[in-house]
């Protein structure tokens, strides 16, 4: 999976596809940032606006486990301390360095984190501003034919 990468070029040039670079930017450093599957998680959607990150974290107290959010982009990562102390007659639960990277959408907001029975839950809100909510746009009841002049006008009333 590491060799995917997204094509911002037909982004560019579908006219359907307005103001989405970043996007792609972020596709592409999401995909090159991700390292195996370790550890296993999971996402869960409760309802529209609040979700949930379960990242199976057996053996990590919360001291050796970071979250930082920062531009979007969500990276949870593990460095366990050393054991070396403890003599082991077999070692079976593996004790390794991990990093996991998520994309949030900008409406997508960290509400907090937990850890419970080896388990790191991460809960998500996704707070939309009245700005970025679906709104109802009116079609002018002027009969005015439509040319530069009055695209100007509009704009000016606006």
């Amino acid at each position: 999976m590491t060799g995917l990468k997204f094509n911002s070029n037909s982004i560019h040039n579908d006219p359907f596809f307005i103001g989405f670079d970043n996007i792609v930017s972020k596709l592409n450093s999401t995909v090159s940032n991700t390292t195996g599957n370790f550890p296993p998680y999971n996402i869960i959607k409760h309802d529209d606006v609040s979700y949930t990150i379960e990242l199976a974290v057996a053996g990590f107290t919360r001291e050796e486990i970071d979250i930082v959010l920062e531009d979007g982009t969500l990276t949870v990562q593990g460095v366990p301390q050393s054991k070396e102390s403890i003599d082991y007659i077999h070692r079976g639960i593996a004790s390794r360095t991990f990093k996991r990277v998520f994309t949030l959408a900008d409406t997508i907001e960290v509400t907090g984190a937990d850890m419970s029975n080896g388990m790191l839950l991460i809960i998500l809100t996704n707070l939309i501003p009245d700005a970025k909510k679906p709104r109802k746009i009116e079609i002018s009841p002027n009969s005015k034919e439509y040319s530069k002049e009055y695209s100007k006008e509009f704009l000016a009333e606006g």
